[in-house]
């Protein structure tokens, strides 16, 4: 072997190691994040109590973890996990930075659908209905990405101003519903659009959970594919990559993670479009390993921004959304600011 060959050789082992141990230690740091949250909270429970009460039934502590503190847990988790996901399967597809669940309007839509809900159908089962309307019209935004980008030959910058359009149409629309609603109403449409786990069940979660992790696999399996659009589309074409078709087919699939996540947390953004960048100045950009990494970084962040948002301002909860913008928009900066060289 010669010795060009033996230097590339090793540098893919050394490649290849870093992006295992840091897979290693996101799994490592959603464990710790998760037996932190658990611990935290008003009820003043020692760690040896919560362990007891995970496994035994001893009244009032046992209903604060199973039924208050681990959905909680459970939904930020998975939230987080799958707007990491989605967030670098849109950059991926669109080879665009600012590619993510929100600039696209999917998340613009599926707010407008829960606004319109809970403005014009009210009544029982209300969470199940605002969960259905976020989910419709985020498939309505993705619908109106894919019809328009397949007219258009599916260029990257034709979706992604698409996508701009339909997230002003979407807030100028949800802007106008908010005028028109009561006071009680226009209440809890803010309170929808500042992000909360509140509401986390566990029937929510297993709705949730199959909508975010089914995709999953599939878009893993598709990460070379992902690699070879890195390099630009005519490069992938000739190399047997339909683009056009895998464009789409990664859209729709991105916008139901999407929906999955919003239907019953409301809007959180920034998750979206960050955890893939912090990932991806660590570990590069292959996405046999990013698109894991960065749903395990974006649990991470949100499970934490939960902890904290319960914790800080007690017995005052913050939104979870309020909490990941003035902690992750800081950390973001210094990360892009420490950086020398250009990483995307």
């Amino acid at each position: 072997m010669s010795t060009n060959a033996e230097t590339l050789c090793l540098r893919y082992q050394t490649h290849a190691r870093v992006r295992t141990l840091f897979l290693a230690s996101a799994i490592i740091l959603l464990i710790v994040a998760t037996t932190i949250g658990l611990c935290c909270g008003a009820s003043g429970m020692s760690f040896w109590e919560i362990v007891s009460s995970l496994h035994r039934d001893m009244g009032r502590g046992h209903s604060i973890i199973w039924m208050l503190r681990l959905p909680r847990i459970v939904m930020a988790a998975l939230v987080g996990f799958g707007l990491g996901l989605a967030g670098v399967v849109f950059q991926a597809i669109l080879r665009n930075p600012l590619a993510s669940p929100f600039t696209l309007g999917v998340g613009s839509g599926a707010g407008f659908g829960a606004v319109s809900v809970i403005l014009f159908w009210g009544g029982g089962f209300q969470t199940y209905r605002v969960a259905c309307g976020a989910f419709l019209f985020s498939l309505v935004s993705a619908t109106v990405i894919i019809a328009v980008a397949k007219m258009k030959r599916a260029s990257s910058e034709t979706m992604i101003l698409t996508g701009i359009a339909l997230m002003f149409l979407f807030s100028s629309l949800t802007s106008l519903f908010q005028y028109m609603g009561t006071m009680e109403q226009v209440h809890e449409i803010v309170f929808w659009f500042f992000g909360s786990l509140s509401k986390a069940g566990w029937n929510e979660i297993g709705l949730a959970a199959a909508m975010i992790l089914v995709p999953f696999p599939i878009l893993l399996r598709r990460a070379w594919d992902f690699n070879l659009l890195a390099s630009g589309d005519e490069s992938a074409l000739a190399l047997g990559v339909n683009v056009n078709r895998l464009r789409m087919w990664a859209v729709a699939a991105a916008s139901l993670v999407t929906a999955g996540c919003i239907c019953f947390t409301g809007v959180i953004g920034f998750v979206g479009l960050v955890a893939p960048h912090i990932t991806r100045m660590v570990i590069g950009n292959d996405h046999r390993f990013l698109l894991p990494a960065s749903a395990l970084v974006g649990a991470v962040i949100l499970v934490t921004a939960d902890t904290l948002g319960r914790t800080l301002w007690a017995p005052q909860v913050i939104p979870i959304g309020i909490v990941t913008s003035f902690i992750g928009v800081p950390f973001f900066f210094y990360l892009l600011m420490k950086r020398s060289r250009e990483y995307w």
